[in-house]
């Protein structure tokens, strides 16, 4: 996942990205490679806890706070900012936003495509960020290879990130990730996202957690912070 090439991020929130795949798009821009993230909505109603402790607060006020944030957190990591700001609790992903959606990979053309697990019973919003992001990869690959009345790419490769309580989303990691070298921009990335700065020791420790349980897969004691995927399709390969 740290060639160079273009990876894109589908993040249902202003900060998901941050917590669970900043790491691997720092890997992917210092390899030399572009990446965007696309936020679908601003999480200005259930994911900006710290805002909403202000006193008269606005929604407009929170959006425009969240999407400051957001783009410093991108920028920590090299990467483009687009928020489509669709709403949240309950997010909804319409036609016309799929349609946008879509725009965003015909013109990206992703090698590298980074969404949310298929699962999550604790957040509403996630599920159908991960279904919206698998919806507009098919639609924007047409019907594999086959001419079509529309602009298409090739498929890109697709791993979801780690959700916030794995084991009640269904989540096997497949793919461990050695974020070491660029887990200071990650770190940058957190620090920014002042909103819910009360996620950042946790996701600090995961990232170490799961550099342990790396020892297992031959990793070494340099490799201090990892993060996990699952790949949700196939691998074409050569040879084994």
């Amino acid at each position: 996942m740290t060639n160079a090439g273009s990876m894109l991020v589908v993040s249902a929130h202003a900060a998901d990205f941050v917590w669970r795949a900043s790491g691997a798009v720092a890997l992917h821009t210092a390899a030399g490679g572009t990446a965007t993230v696309v936020c679908l909505s601003y999480g200005e109603r259930g994911e900006s806890g710290d805002l909403w402790r202000e006193p008269g607060q606005t929604v407009e006020a929170v959006k425009e706070r969240r999407h400051a944030e957001g783009s410093k957190a991108a920028a920590e990591v090299g990467a483009e900012y687009l928020a489509l700001d669709l709403g949240d609790y309950p997010l909804e992903v319409s036609g016309e936003a799929m349609r946008r959606l879509v725009d965003v990979y015909l013109r990206t053309r992703p090698e590298v495509l980074l969404v949310h697990a298929a699962a999550d019973p604790f957040n509403p919003d996630h599920p159908v960020a991960s279904a919206a992001a698998v919806k507009a990869r098919l639609l924007a690959m047409g019907a594999g290879g086959v001419p079509a009345a529309f602009p298409t790419i090739p498929p890109p490769a697709m791993f979801a990130f780690e959700p916030h309580q794995p084991e009640q989303c269904g989540y096997k990691p497949d793919v461990y990730l050695d974020i070491t070298p660029v887990f200071d921009r990650k770190l940058a990335a957190m620090a920014a996202m002042t909103s819910q700065s009360y996620l950042a020791g946790h996701y600090r420790e995961r990232a170490v957690q799961r550099a342990y349980q790396s020892r297992y897969l031959g990793a070494g004691p340099e490799t201090a912070q990892v993060e996990t995927f699952q790949r949700m399709t196939p691998e074409l390969r050569d040879r084994l």
